[in-house]
């Protein structure tokens, strides 16, 4: 049931700002609420069953040691990566032929290819032995995250900014990505030269992504777009 829990949580963690919730507040300006989540369910079960899967037989090769670190640095990285934010590729907006649903289903499986949920879900599929919990739990997660980005795009954007929560959801993420480092790593790592040169390379990492690089507004423009479009109301 842990595995479960901690797959739900970074999930949501995880999509609050990721160009996939960043789609489905798009796709809900085009098409019914009801369709778009829909399609989102089909498209995580496939892509996520996909990457657990892989996780799986990854966990089968490695030492479990070694598979913390590579969760841990995992974590920090996707971290940084919801500091800097998506944007949604032009490519991802257009309609297809084949309906709501599965143009829905279609956009979201191929954003989801690479993206930081699937490769969290490979992470946590290698470190815990629940591949049914773990599939469960991050599309609970997903759906739990993008229901938010369709209904309570417009509300987050009014009150919270979209940096707060960026940084907030980062945060959390490289929380617990160094607290996994700190329990994986020797012990002749843990002294103050490693840990200040450990502190240093996170404090100019979270500039670049959090502040040099980062995208901005990304809710806003959607929320923009959505009022400005006659069927942008979830229906």
């Amino acid at each position: 049931m842990t595995a479960f829990i901690k797959a739900l949580l970074f999930v949501v963690v995880a999509e609050m700002g990721d160009k996939t919730q960043l789609l489905a507040m798009a796709m809900a300006s085009k098409y019914k609420a009801k369709q778009v989540l829909i399609g989102v369910f089909i498209a995580t079960i496939f892509n996520h069953a996909l990457a657990v899967a892989v996780g799986s037989y990854l966990s089968a090769f490695i030492p479990m040691n070694n598979v913390k670190i590579v969760a841990a640095i995992s974590f920090l990285i996707f971290g940084l990566w919801t500091l800097r934010g998506d944007k949604i590729d032009d490519e991802n907006e257009k309609k297809a032929k084949f309906g709501p649903v599965v143009t829905v289903a279609i956009a979201f499986f191929i954003a989801e290819m690479g993206d930081k949920t699937q490769l969290m879900t490979v992470a946590i599929s290698a470190q815990y032995q629940q591949p049914i919990y773990i599939l469960m739990g991050t599309t609970v997660g997903m759906m739990v995250a993008d229901s938010i980005g369709i209904i309570g795009g417009a509300w987050m954007c009014k009150n919270i900014p979209e940096v707060y929560i960026k940084w907030i959801a980062g945060v959390i993420f490289m929380f617990f990505g160094t607290l996994t480092l700190y329990g994986s790593v020797p012990a002749s790592m843990l002294n103050a030269a490693y840990i200040s040169l450990y502190l240093i390379i996170i404090a100019v990492l979270i500039y670049l992504a959090g502040v040099k690089f980062a995208y901005h507004d990304e809710v806003s423009n959607i929320v923009s777009a959505e009022k400005s479009n006659p069927q942008s109301e979830i229906k």
